[in-house]
């Protein structure tokens, strides 16, 4: 039964259909969740011990070694990553991209196993693996105070933070930036000496005095009571009013000691939100939660409580990634709509209204029917998606454009709608399948790459995929059921075959003319193809192309030896400078580390005090070159000690430095080495590269006491004693802490910031003489030693990395082909090697995925093509004209100066899609025209049939074409239209003139024996 006569005949059920789509489309696109970006599970943990004292060198040779070697063990890691700073592990683990967010659960929990099982040193703090490495908190605010003390800045988070973890939707809120309070204890060592006062005496005292300790219970056959220990310490004046017992003596603390609560004198991080001191406020979403909802409920809230927050009290927003989906929703109702204007507007040019409003009517209700499956399958609206759908419907306008003219012009001759819709679909139908199938396939290398960026990227095949289906299933349903309300049927009478207008004619000299001169038009399309390979060499090519968000992230940092009030004074100096520009909106500065992750796709730098952070939100991103060269002028004039960066934020995964170059090997001098030489061998190679680095960064001036053994040990005086005198004499012993609430604040013992007295100066206590011994006795001086106070690891490898920034508007494959080959060539000892990091290896990686899965969808493609055929010759003719396509993209992507993105590689892929599906459908009529008309010459037979096809294919390329035009104010789609307006415009030519062309090549020898053998059978 044919399925187009069905739907005439049964109505009710085509109507059903119709509306289902129709309804179901409207409530998916309200029920949908809406994101910016497509969620993609970042499968990275970080483990974090702290050992105090200990070197980098040795916390990466007693702490990180150790735990990476226990966590090698596991078969679901990819790689391990450590780096080590003096007291500091930090290990980030990457999973292999096999497993998914569902498997991620169980994993981390043989993380947490395996990381339990190392064995680490003493003094070494339990490893904490962090697995939430990769929430998103998307809303995100900077909250300004000026006048509140640090408590109550803290009472005001936490305040805010519990109140919006009650809105539904919200996962966590994150809080940073809020000031640290310690309560200093700064004894006079003149007094405390005289009084033989041991600082371990006061350090007991303040441990003792607010200790959280069981008393027991009285129990009998009466009952049980509970019996609690004394209150501690409400007040930093009952700290102050303790006593300390010193040989049978009490001493109260505040005789010989300052005692006060403050902010922390080194903090790790300052934030400050156009240039006046905040805190910022990040709000992430339930994975499956409507992130459009969460955010609206979330300023709801906010807005609930603006009663309640204390005046002077102000909320920036840095980032609302809530407003950012709801307007690219907006905007995408807007450019369906121009979609299917101008689809309807070019059939009703080429085919009459009656006909613009069938294949219309039908290509909105595939786009809406697909929405609601997009619901069904849990497939949100972000980025990716919502850029598919456009694409899509300049793709699955072909199948009902077929069917449509199929039957007009069966109808115009004179049959009825039944037998029209029969005639129409019966011929084309399985042609039809077949084509569709092979334009998912040709996504489908990405849509099965296992990879972050075919993750990023699967909701592209998923969504074309499924529209596609729906497109052909509604060209046999719907397409004819609406031709039969609109068409009007002609009568046998009429004249002419209905392709006899003026573009046929033209089109049918054209194509003569080519059969004979066949030879040429070969030579020609040989010829024009060299050449476009030739020019495709000189396109940039660029892994994800810059986001259309206006911001501008720079990243600031000072010689490794450098205070984070060092880095903070620096950054005050662009501070300033920004804050005199009218094209800056606001800028948020972070000092010591990077932001929250507010965007799936930002990837902060790790903690560092000499590290500086400044996000910059423009107007426009047209303003955005201009600002950052200004920038870089100021900064290199008035900041000459620092590494200045600017960078846009990247579409899609990846991120980090675009050139990169890894060594790795066993000896740290080595490795500087190699990282000297690599950086000036790319200085002199190019002068596009604006800064280079190494992530070790600078050695570090140490300052070490000789310890005097013997001396030392007679006063009874160890090195932990030395050390423990150091810490007192700079940034303080923790004694204990001091309780307020749920918060609790270090009391920390240090010797006054104001004192002159040097290190040197010190006395330490010895227990077993009971008095105080001068430092000079116990050591033989101090040395400065250079140390690399950074150390990164690979595998357990050590691993140098020489990064390199390029200018803005350069491409990182531009540069990278420019320092590339000297690089390679560089000499490496034995035991040592080098490999390309950065923008080479993210885009290596992800091509080297996708063209693994590559020819599992060509063999498809191909079988799919033979089948439908049952035969070779035909889809060889066809395949002869994939390699062809990239000439037209080749054109477009060189006169528009566009680089050649991953995305456009996707292009590339939908552009070989559509070429095969027309040229099936034309090949295919070409041979039905030979069965039916067995008497024509092949060439009249081969002009008769794609004429009868020059329309829907014309209507088809320029109905895409026309469709890509939304995308191309789109930074991250625009690479692609242009790929695809580009290569289809030439793709138009292939399969009206090639195509034909080569069958008749192909097919003339055994149309002559035919022919021959005709009148010897008769």
């Amino acid at each position: 039964m044919n399925i187009a006569r069905f739907s005439i005949d049964k109505p009710l059920i085509t109507w059903l259909i119709m509306l289902g789509c129709l309804l179901g489309g409207i409530w998916g696109f309200f029920s949908l969740g809406r994101l910016e970006d497509p969620a993609f599970t970042i499968k990275t943990a970080v483990v974090i011990t702290q050992y105090p004292g200990a070197s980098a060198e040795q916390v990466a040779e007693e702490i990180s070694e150790p735990l990476e070697s226990e966590i090698q063990k596991m078969g679901e890691v990819d790689e391990i990553r450590s780096m080590n700073q003096p007291g500091l592990s930090w290990i980030t683990i990457d999973m292999k991209d096999q497993y998914d967010g569902t498997e991620l659960p169980e994993i981390w929990t043989k993380l947490r196993n395996r990381v339990s099982d190392a064995r680490l040193p003493t003094g070494a703090t339990v490893p904490y693996v962090n697995d939430t490495y990769g929430d998103v908190f998307g809303i995100y605010y900077a909250v300004t105070a000026p006048g509140f003390s640090d408590a109550e800045l803290y009472e005001l988070s936490t305040f805010m933070r519990r109140e919006l973890l009650t809105v539904e939707g919200v996962a966590d809120v994150e809080v940073a930036g809020i000031p640290n309070e310690v309560v200093y204890v700064e004894p006079n060592l003149v007094v405390a000496t005289n009084q033989n006062v041991a600082p371990s005496a006061i350090q007991d005292a303040i441990a003792n005095a607010n200790a959280v300790v069981d008393g027991g219970s009285l129990q009998s056959s009466d009952g049980r009571t509970l019996i609690q220990a004394p209150e501690g310490d409400e007040t930093v004046d009952e700290i102050a009013g303790l006593t300390v017992g010193v040989d049978g003596e009490i001493v109260n603390l505040d005789d010989f000691s300052e005692v006060y609560r403050a902010q922390e004198t080194n903090p790790d991080v300052f934030i400050r939100h156009n240039g006046i001191p905040a805190f910022t406020l990040g709000v992430a979403g339930i994975a499956d939660e409507n992130i459009v909802d969460v955010g609206k409920r979330a300023d709801a809230k906010l807005a609930e409580l603006a009663g309640d927050i204390p005046a002077g009290v102000n909320l920036a927003p840095i980032y609302q990634q809530h407003l950012v989906v709801e307007e690219a929703s907006n905007d995408f109702l807007v450019n369906l709509a121009m979609s299917v204007t101008i689809v309807v507007v070019v059939l009703a040019l080429f085919m009459g209204w009656r006909a613009a409003v069938v294949v219309g009517s039908t290509l909105l209700l595939t786009v809406v029917g697909t929405v609601m499956f997009m619901n069904f399958f849990s497939i949100e609206m972000e980025r990716i998606s919502l850029g598919a759908l456009i694409i899509a419907m300049g793709m699955l306008v072909d199948n009902a454009i077929v069917v449509a003219e199929g039957m007009q012009i069966a109808m115009q001759r004179g049959s009825n709608s039944r037998d029209a819709a029969d005639d129409a679909a019966s011929k084309t139908q399985i042609p039809l399948l077949g084509a569709t199938v092979i334009g998912i396939m040709a996504f489908a290398g990405i849509g099965l790459s296992n990879d972050a960026t075919g993750e990023f990227l699967f909701s592209l095949f998923a969504v074309i995929g499924i529209s596609l289906i729906l497109s052909w299933v509604l060209a046999l349903t719907a397409t004819p059921l609406l031709g039969h309300y609109f068409f009007k049927q002609g009568t046998s009478d009429d004249s002419g075959s209905g392709y006899d207008g003026p573009l046929f004619r033209v089109y049918g000299k054209a194509l003569n003319a080519a059969i004979r001169l066949r030879w040429l038009v070969v030579a020609g399309l040989v010829g024009i193809t060299v050449v476009c390979y030739a020019g495709f060499g000189s396109i940039k090519q660029q892994f994800f192309p810059d986001s259309n968000t206006p911001l501008l992230f720079v990243h600031y940092k000072l010689p490794q030896s450098a205070s984070i009030h060092q880095t903070s004074r620096d950054l005050e100096v662009i501070e300033n400078w920004l804050e005199q520009r009218d094209d800056v909106v606001s800028y948020t500065t972070y000092v010591g580390q990077g932001a929250s992750r507010f965007m799936l796709t930002y990837q902060a730098e790790d903690p560092n005090p000499s590290y500086g952070h400044i996000i910059i939100r423009t107007e426009t991103i047209d303003t955005i070159s201009a600002l950052a060269d200004e920038m870089l002028t100021v900064a290199a004039h008035n900041l000459p000690e620092g590494e200045f960066r600017a960078k846009r934020l990247a579409f899609g995964p990846g991120g980090g430095t675009p050139i990169e170059a890894r060594f790795s090997g066993p000896d740290p001098e080595v490795l500087r080495d190699l990282g000297d030489e690599a950086m000036r061998l790319m200085a002199e190679a190019t002068d596009d590269i604006t800064t280079l680095f190494i992530d070790w960064r600078e050695m570090e001036q140490v300052l070490r006491a000789v310890y005097a053994d013997d001396r030392a040990q007679e006063a009874g005086i160890t090195r932990e004693n030395v050390t423990n005198a150091f810490m007192f004499a700079t940034e303080g012993l923790t004694a204990g802490v001091y309780r307020e609430g749920e918060r609790q604040i270090p009391i920390v013992l240090r010797l006054s910031p104001d004192s002159t007295l040097a290190l040197t100066d010190m006395k330490l206590f010895s227990a077993s003489a009971d008095e105080f011994v001068p430092m000079e006795q116990v050591i033989d001086g101090l040395v400065f030693e250079p140390q690399n106070t950074l150390v990164h690891r690979r595998d357990r490898v050590l691993t140098l990395t020489v990064g390199a920034e390029i200018k803005l508007g350069l491409t990182a494959p531009q540069v990278q082909s420019q320092v590339k080959d000297v690089i390679d060539n560089m000499p490496l000892p034995a035991g040592y090697k080098m490999e390309w990091g950065g923008d080479l290896e993210s885009s290596s990686e992800a091509q080297a995925s996708l063209a693994a899965q590559l020819p599992f969808s060509i063999i498809i493609m191909v079988l799919i093509s033979i089948l439908l055929f049952n035969a070779l010759r035909q889809p060889l003719i066809i395949w002869l004209l994939v390699p062809m396509s990239v000439n037209g993209v080749t054109i477009g992507l060189l006169g528009t100066g566009l680089p050649f993105t991953f995305t456009a590689l996707l292009g590339l892929l939908s552009l070989s899609g559509m070429l095969i599906k027309n040229g099936i459908v034309l090949v295919e009529e070409i041979d039905i025209v030979r069965r039916e008309e067995p008497q024509l010459p092949l060439a009249d037979a081969i002009v008769k049939a794609s004429t009868s096809r020059v329309r829907p294919v014309i209507l088809a390329a320029a109905t895409t074409i026309l469709g890509m035009i939304p995308l191309i104010w789109d930074a991250f789609f625009v690479s692609m239209a242009i790929t695809i307006m580009g290569g289809l415009a030439f793709a138009s030519v292939l399969t009206l003139i090639a195509a034909p062309v080569f069958y008749y090549i192909f097919f003339v020898r055994s149309a002559h024996k035919q022919q021959a053998m005709e009148p010897a059978m008769a």
